[in-house]
């Protein structure tokens, strides 16, 4: 199966920019549903955001406009630029890979998973 490894996330105060990226071990990002996902301590694992094999995008309401996500496929990576970053953003983040098509942010939509990226924005 799949490995997926992010990187990118730290530390940074409210209203800065995070730039994540995961790296797959085979073409998975070319070919699948990915996503991105943030779990805070005590809450549920939400789903972020959404791209899928033809770069149709989809959001969760709370990063509507400030998020982007995106893929270069040559470098088998996923990207998650966050911007305008606010405290209730804090969680660990992850990537996840899908099946071929995306259909919506719920974590059962998803097979694969990384470790995680810690963000932490502080206000």
């Amino acid at each position: 199966q799949v490995q997926l490894v992010e990187s990118g996330g730290g530390s940074v105060q409210a209203g800065g920019s995070l730039r994540l990226s995961c790296v797959a071990s085979d073409d998975t990002v070319r070919d699948a549903c990915m996503g991105w996902f943030r779990q805070a301590p005590g809450k549920m694992r939400e789903g972020v955001a959404s791209i899928d094999s033809v770069g149709t995008t989809l959001y969760a309401d709370s990063v509507e406009a400030r998020f982007t996500i995106s893929k270069d496929t040559a470098k088998k990576t996923l990207y998650l630029q966050m911007d305008r970053l606010k405290p209730d953003d804090s969680a660990m983040y992850y990537c996840a890979a899908g099946y071929r098509w995306c259909t919506g942010l719920l974590p059962t939509g998803f097979r694969n998973w990384g470790q995680g990226t810690q963000v932490t924005v502080s206000s």
